[in-house]
């Protein structure tokens, strides 16, 4: 089967090669890959930013679905034909966030469980959740990091109808947000450098749009549209210096839930209006089992569909990866495993 794999850190270290199908146990299932979608995660993996343990060569990205084509003789809860997508991680199935049941070891695409690329997988029961029919699998593989993490996000935040949310650029996981908070009722700000982009966003009911290059004083651009009240809630996945605007732009007693650090991993925030705002900094990572059938209902109850940009192929892997560093993407970007 082909299969893409790191052979060493960095994108041109990205080598397709053919491997055995794998061999499957009795408490596994195998799946015959059809899509993967990348998250910022991924290219961080790839170039070795996390110093991660990653004995090569490795298959990378988290993310992935298909459909089930063999089950192991102990497992009852899946059957050939079921449609699949991967759970970042498997062992959360319920309740508090905690280290044993999040450990980085346990998670596909971060250097000891193998990544999406490849044809076909062995999973464990629990490294799966099955799709429903109405969800395709391209769509169902921008699920399991991007958005889960807006889906739970919002949830941290306690957001309700009338609120307003203030959301970061147009990548994978603010558009889900994007999605999610119109359906909730929330007036939804959002920001990019490109207008083309914020035409877009609006066609998706994005109330107010703030290009971030012609407007840097954005931070009181958002006080002026909510009449002096500042954000209720904001979606920060930019870290560096922005959180400090972020807090700017946040109402007395708002959220902000920190989910990526796009600028780096260092923020030095400006404590005193975080303090006399009286406001909320949440850091925090997808979601549990229980969270994504939670969102599956949502997404079938309102009909929503993720936004894919681009489409690429696993020969395209590296390509694709350059596009998501890139910054033009709008949404997620998804590859073809079986083109």
């Amino acid at each position: 089967m082909k299969t893409i794999v790191m052979q060493d850190i960095g994108l041109n270290h990205l080598h397709l090669i053919h491997t055995p199908i794998p061999e499957i146990g009795p408490d596994q299932i195998l799946v015959k890959m059809e899509f993967a979608s990348l998250n910022y995660l991924d290219l961080l993996v790839i170039q070795g930013d996390l110093k991660l343990p990653i004995h090569y060569p490795y298959c990378p990205i988290s993310d992935g679905s298909g459909t089930v084509i063999d089950v192991g003789t102990h497992v009852h809860d899946f059957k050939n034909g079921d449609r699949v997508a991967t759970v970042f991680m498997p062992k959360w199935r319920e309740g508090r966030f905690t280290p044993e049941k999040t450990a980085l070891e346990t998670r596909s695409g971060l250097g000891v469980v193998s990544g999406c690329l490849a044809e076909y997988r062995a999973f464990k029961k629990d490294q799966v959740i099955h799709i429903p029919d109405e969800i395709s699998l391209k769509a169902a593989s921008t699920l399991p990091i991007a958005g889960l993490t807006a889906w739970k996000a919002l949830e941290h935040g306690k957001v309700y109808g009338g609120q307003t949310i203030l959301l970061h650029g147009t990548g994978g996981t603010s558009i889900f947000a994007l999605q999610f908070a119109k359906k909730m009722g929330l007036k939804v700000i959002i920001t990019s450098s490109s207008d083309e982009k914020l035409e877009r966003a609006q066609t998706l009911g994005a109330d107010h749009l703030i290009n971030y290059r012609t407007t840097p004083d954005w931070n009181q651009k958002i006080l002026d549209v909510t009449c002096g009240q500042g954000v209720d809630f904001v979606f920060e996945n930019v870290g560096g210096d922005n959180i400090n605007k972020s807090i700017a732009a946040l109402r007395t007693e708002g959220h902000i839930s920190l989910v990526g650090l796009q600028t780096g991993f260092e923020m030095k925030i400006n404590a005193f209006p975080l303090l006399w705002k009286n406001a909320t900094i949440r850091g925090m990572e997808v979601g549990n089992y229980e969270d994504f059938h939670n969102m599956l209902k949502f997404l079938l109850i309102n009909n929503i569909h993720p936004i894919i940009d681009k489409e690429f192929s696993l020969i395209e892997t590296a390509a694709a990866l350059r596009y998501l560093q890139s910054g033009n993407h709008f949404g997620k970007i998804a590859i073809n495993i079986s083109n």
